[in-house]
C-alpha cells in the first residue's frame, strides 16, 4: 500500500453552477477544466490545486451544504501576501487581511459568492519548530 495520499480534491457546494465558475475563473484565477449546469458537476484548477463545483441536485442525495471552509497551503508568506494583492485587484470577495498569527500561520480568509470560505496560508512555524527539535 502507498503510504502517502495525493492531495485531496474538495467538492464545494455552490447554488449555480455556471455564475460560480464565472467567479472561480474570473475573481480567483482558476480554469474551468470540465462540466457546468449539464451534469450538476464542473471541475476547476489552479496549478496542482484541484476541486469541484457541486450543485444542489447533483449533492441531494449526501447532504452537504454551504459553507464549507477550504485551506490552502502555499509555499511562502510572499505567496500569500502575492496572492492576496491578486484578489484583491480582481475584487474577490476578502475577508481578512494576511497576518502572522500566533499560532505559527502567515494566513487571510476569502469567500466565494456561496459563502464557502478560503484560508489561505503558509506555516512559518513549523520549519522552526523542526530546525529546533
Amino acid at each position: 500500500m502507498k503510504s502517502e495520499f495525493p492531495g485531496a480534491v474538495p467538492e464545494i457546494p455552490v447554488s449555480d453552477i455556471a455564475k460560480a465558475a464565472a467567479y472561480y475563473e474570473t475573481k480567483l484565477g482558476f480554469t474551468l477544466d470540465f462540466g457546468g449546469g449539464e451534469y450538476g458537476l464542473a471541475g476547476i484548477s489552479k496549478g496542482n490545486c484541484r476541486m469541484f463545483l457541486a450543485s444542489p441536485d447533483f449533492r441531494k442525495h449526501y447532504g452537504n451544504l454551504a459553507p464549507i471552509l477550504i485551506w490552502l497551503n502555499l509555499a511562502s508568506k510572499e505567496e500569500v501576501e502575492e496572492l492576496y494583492e491578486s484578489w484583491r485587484s480582481s475584487q474577490a470577495r476578502l475577508i481578512s487581511r494576511p497576518e502572522s498569527k500566533p499560532w505559527g500561520l502567515h494566513e487571510f480568509t476569502a469567500a466565494d459568492l456561496d459563502g464557502n470560505l478560503f484560508r489561505v496560508f503558509y506555516d512559518f512555524a513549523t520549519p522552526e519548530r523542526e530546525k529546533n527539535a
